[in-house]
């Protein structure tokens, strides 16, 4: 007979945990910097410094100087962030 493996309670499998605990902002792109890395204007007047995610930079999205982009910050740093949509 074989022998069922448990699954170990790892966070991800965790039920009832949030998924991420990220703060997603509109903002406009304003000035492209070197590594891809952006200077985001946020709605309330503020600038942050932007990557792209990994799923944008597979998918070879482009982003451009006047783009508007959803940004996701951490609540730990408010001004770093990671741009995971480019608005049409």
């Amino acid at each position: 007979m074989a022998k069922k493996s448990k699954k170990k309670e790892t966070p991800s499998n965790v039920e009832g945990r949030k998924e991420k605990e990220v703060i997603e902002v509109e903002g406009l792109v304003k000035e492209a910097l070197p590594n891809a890395m952006f200077d985001v204007e946020l709605p309330n007047g503020h600038h942050v410094l932007a990557g792209i995610s990994g799923r944008m930079r597979m998918n070879y999205i482009r982003i451009l100087l006047g783009d508007r982009v959803l940004v996701e910050l951490s609540p730990y740093d408010l001004t770093r962030g990671r741009i995971t949509y480019r608005f049409r």
